[in-house]
């Protein structure tokens, strides 16, 4: 019985004093993540205190409330970085974090979560293929709204040999997002940091 109790104090002293190291730890590889968006030259504010939450609407498909990581530069708006869901791909639905500059540019996109095939469609994350860097600098203009789609259905972006279910969800996930920036642009950059207070009319 002492034994026990002196284990299960080892257990909750060793915890609390490496929680704050998990958190910073964390907070690092998030960090890292949202770096390899935007690069950390571009901004010279805190990514991780300048953001805003926002609720879940349909053009990003979230259910949940979802974290918008602001850049700035001097006091410039760069960038934010956001999440969404590719509801359709082949295996179900695919994460992804998307950074569109000030200017309505992409920044970058990750996949951060998916159950593709691999070999197949895995190949939309950037550990698999550079295919995902194909959204740099693209925008609701460059290409037109025809052309956002994968090349078998009349667009730009290739798709996979034996895999087409999996580009073409996720190019319909980036286009929607750039939809979603573009209404709620103004709101993004404007709210004080970690508010919950998105103008939910602006909400598709």
């Amino acid at each position: 019985m002492l034994f026990a109790v002196s284990g299960a104090a080892l257990v909750g002293l060793t915890f609390t004093q490496t929680v704050d190291d998990i958190k910073y730890n964390e907070k690092l590889t998030l960090l890292k993540k949202l770096n390899t968006i935007i690069p950390a030259n571009r901004y010279d504010n805190d990514l991780l205190l300048d953001t805003l939450t926002i609720q879940p609407s349909s053009l990003l498909n979230t259910k949940e409330e979802t974290q918008v990581y602001r850049a700035r530069n001097k006091g410039q708006n760069v960038a934010v970085v956001f999440s969404s869901v590719a509801p359709s791909g082949y295996n179900g639905p695919i994460q992804l974090l998307i950074g569109i500059f000030e200017n309505g540019q992409i920044a970058g996109v990750r996949i951060i979560k998916h159950r593709e095939t691999p070999g197949l469609g895995d190949a939309v994350s950037i550990t698999h293929s550079d295919w995902i860097l194909g959204f740099n600098k693209k925008s609701l203009s460059n290409p037109k709204k025809r052309q956002w789609k994968v090349k078998r259905d009349g667009g730009i972006f290739d798709q996979f040999t034996g895999a087409t279910i999996t580009p073409r969800a996720v190019v319909n996930a980036v286009h929607d997002a750039l939809l979603y920036f573009e209404k709620n642009k103004v709101t993004l950059f404007s709210q004080k940091p970690n508010s919950t207070e998105l103008d939910k009319t602006k909400q598709p």
